[in-house]
């Protein structure tokens, strides 16, 4: 079993910036993928970034288009946390976000199942 604690979220005005936290326990491994994912109030929810271990730089990422160049995903395995950092927010990305954890990580990263889900935490930008 894996346990995910998601913190950091708040409101922020429209252009600012928040930093989210998310820390794994219990059966997760640092080759294991990690990925951040948000669901807005009447909508589904939706990736927002990827992070895979990678035996040639260390790590690659991967990002929806709607955040690629605001947001950067990144880990402290020694802390067994992952990050996301958003910066540029927008009213659009309002919403619940949702840390995963993966077993493994083979797969497309922006389609693969993941296993285990935090319990999420607000994120509001205001205009």
């Amino acid at each position: 079993q894996v346990q995910l604690v998601e913190s950091g979220g708040g409101l922020v005005q429209a252009g600012g910036s928040l930093r989210l936290s998310c820390a794994a326990s219990g059966r997760t491994f640092s080759s294991d993928d990690k990925g951040w994912f948000r669901q807005a109030p009447g909508k589904g929810r939706e990736f927002v970034a990827a992070i895979r271990w990678s035996r040639w730089s260390a790590f690659n990422t991967y990002y929806a288009d709607s955040v690629k160049g605001r947001f950067t995903i990144s880990r402290d395995n020694a802390k067994n946390t992952v990050y996301l950092q958003m910066n540029g927010l927008k009213p659009e990305d309002t919403a619940v976000y949702y840390c995963a954890a993966g077993s493994g990580n083979s797969g497309d990263p922006y389609t693969r199942a993941y296993d285990y889900w935090g319990q999420g935490t607000q994120v509001t930008v205001s205009s």
